[in-house]
């Protein structure tokens, strides 16, 4: 089960609002959709969680680029949510370096499209599906709002309530759960 919202910054403290991401393809969409929350150019935190898997935060700061920050990229990989805050830049990866390189294959036969390993039979972690186990992107982006990188860390169960909780929003968040 999913579990998207918005939560804006206002003048006058927190605002939350519910949010569907069906229609939502590509992390540039999901930008759009927090700028739209917040036409001051405030802050707006996209807070995404599959329920006892992973969650995400994504941070918009007017037209800057989103920031973005995954507990569990391995988990997100596997879910179409995911596949959206998991960008080339966010795994390390040249854009489009989703496939084998078909100048450097080896087309005798022997290789039948196994991945990649290393000499203890492991596969390389530069390999193009590689999706590290654990947490990706900006630790720090809540950093400045009262949410240090270790703290943030260390969140795993119901951790869009504690982030709310320390952003001094967990009613807002909580009227749209």
């Amino acid at each position: 089960m999913y579990f998207a919202a918005l939560l804006a910054r206002t003048e006058d403290g927190w605002e939350a609002s519910d949010t569907e991401l069906d229609d939502v393809e590509t992390l540039s969409d999901l930008a759009d959709l927090a700028r739209e929350a917040s036409p001051d150019e405030d802050t707006v935190l996209v807070l995404i969680e599959q329920e006892d898997g992973w969650f995400g935060v994504v941070r918009v700061d007017g037209e800057e680029d989103p920031r973005i920050y995954v507990s569990d990229a391995a988990a997100a990989a596997r879910s179409s949510y995911g596949e959206i805050l998991l960008t080339d830049e966010l795994l390390g990866r040249e854009p489009g370096d989703d496939g084998a390189d078909l100048d450097a294959l080896d087309l005798d036969g022997t290789e039948d499209g196994e991945p990649d390993e290393d000499a203890d039979g492991g596969a390389v972690a530069g390999s193009a599906d590689a999706v590290p186990h654990g947490p990706v992107g900006d630790a720090q982006v809540l950093e400045d709002l009262g949410v240090s990188e270790k703290e943030l860390r260390s969140m795993t169960e119901d951790a869009l309530t504690e982030i709310a909780e320390a952003l001094g929003a967990s009613e807002v968040l909580e009227t749209v759960r």
